[in-house]
């Protein structure tokens, strides 16, 4: 009787975290990958030149929050060029707690060390 409820337990904990997960990409897409697509602006790009610029997480996170909340060619990370094929982002509306959820989502998805191999030479 105990294992079955363990593994009930088991079943109903994993179904809720593969609802979170989903919720997660659900929001990230709605709110940020849905115009970058539409635009044709390459997000794993824009992850990288952050990273150049910025080197840490929680950096290109400060960034991110502040170009979204006020973008300006300054707080840009991006060349002047870039803006002649590119029309200048909106001032987000979301507010600052869903903001910083989807930018950390958002870093979370397009993290390069996903995309390292460490080799064990033994």
């Amino acid at each position: 009787m105990e294992k079955i409820i363990l593994i009930g337990f088991y079943l109903l904990n994993s179904s809720l975290s593969a609802q979170e997960v989903h919720t997660v990409e659900n929001t990230l897409e709605k709110d940020c990958l849905s115009c970058h697509r539409e635009q044709q602006i390459p997000s794993s790009l824009l992850y990288k030149r952050y990273l150049m610029t910025y080197s840490t997480k929680a950096r290109m996170e400060e960034a991110m929050f502040d170009y979204l909340k006020d973008p300006k060619k300054e707080n840009s990370i991006m060349p002047s060029q870039f803006f002649l094929k590119f029309p200048m982002k909106k001032r987000s509306l979301l507010d600052n707690a869903t903001l910083h959820k989807d930018i950390q989502n958002y870093l979370k998805e397009f993290d390069i060390r996903k995309k390292l191999l460490i080799f064990n030479s033994q």
